[in-house]
């Protein structure tokens, strides 16, 4: 326990350096507008990747709704600061209880449904949370809500991403994070052994969405408006394929997935109709020859290491 405390406070102590060096290069010109986007960008990815995975990858579920809950997160959000003239930091937190509170609900019925069955319904719920989204007019409906402030900067993306990197990782440690890792491995064998599998898929599902939430809430607040575009199917897609690149089950993998898709975003942003070909493409060379993603369900760890030096 105390080497995965040093480590942990390496890593927050890296951290602390990394922010210091991303923010003196935005503030003195070496990182550029273009690239700034992409790296508070980057961040909002992480986010909804290390979320999902959390869903996926640690308690063995098939969400593909992740998009709903972001899109809940960025109009609850948007409404507290635009409509009601609300502090940015209420709307963060109201985001992020919004969508955990609607990921409960949903979650209480449709995580009784396991594999297929359960992508299906999350699909359905993602799109049907968005059309409702489209026909509410004190919204904006079809044309978005837009007028909204940029009060999302690098500092708060980036400390509200590590917030929530650390969350899900003592979660995992915990003893519900046990559980949800059981269920993974084995339903049958979990309920054999007195886990009340449903209570831990939902309260997995609810954590899940809320992040997602918060994701959104930093999303609507950088980029100015709030639009059904930004939350379809296909945005559900992307976090889904981040986090299957890096490893189901990895958090070092989903935020190596996320870093990875988002550059590739970016580097292919002259060439838009190239980009879902490349990401075709790199999911099927990664599943012929790396079927359990880059990171398969390990993590980076003082072990990892240790084997690094010894080689």
């Amino acid at each position: 326990m105390n080497q995965v405390r040093k480590f942990d406070l390496a890593l927050f102590a890296a951290c602390v350096a990394l922010f210091a060096a991303m923010q003196g290069m935005i503030f003195t010109g070496i990182i550029g507008p273009f690239w700034e986007l992409n790296i508070i960008l980057i961040c909002i990815n992480i986010i909804l990747a290390v979320s999902l995975n959390l869903i996926n990858g640690y308690t063995g579920q098939f969400s593909i709704g992740h998009a709903g809950f972001m899109a809940v997160g960025a109009y609850t959000s948007a409404v507290i600061t635009v409509k009601l003239g609300l502090p940015y930091e209420l709307g963060l937190v109201v985001a992020t209880l919004s969508a955990g509170f609607l990921g409960f609900l949903i979650g209480l019925p449709t995580l009784r449904l396991n594999g297929d069955y359960l992508a299906i319904a999350t699909l359905g719920l993602g799109e049907i949370i968005r059309i409702c989204i489209l026909n509410i007019d004190y919204v904006g409906g079809a044309s978005g809500l837009m007028g909204i402030p940029r009060l999302t900067t690098f500092a708060y993306v980036f400390w509200i991403m590590i917030a929530v990197i650390f969350f899900i990782k003592n979660f995992k440690n915990s003893a519900p994070g046990r559980c949800c890792l059981a269920i993974r491995e084995n339903e049958i064998a979990a309920d054999t052994m007195g886990i009340n599998t449903t209570k831990y898929k939902v309260l997995a599902f609810t954590l899940g969405a809320s992040f997602a939430g918060t994701a959104g809430a930093l999303f609507s607040h950088y980029f100015f408006l709030a639009h059904p575009a930004s939350f379809t199917f296909m945005r559900s897609f992307d976090i889904l394929t981040m986090v299957v690149l890096g490893g189901l089950g990895s958090m070092t993998g989903s935020i190596t997935g996320a870093i990875l898709l988002t550059f590739i975003s970016a580097f292919l942003s002259d060439f838009p109709e190239w980009r879902m070909i490349i990401y075709s493409v790199t999911m099927i060379i990664l599943m012929l020859y790396r079927p359990q993603g880059l990171f398969g369900n390990k993590e980076l760890s003082v072990k990892m290491f240790k084997l690094g030096g010894k080689g």
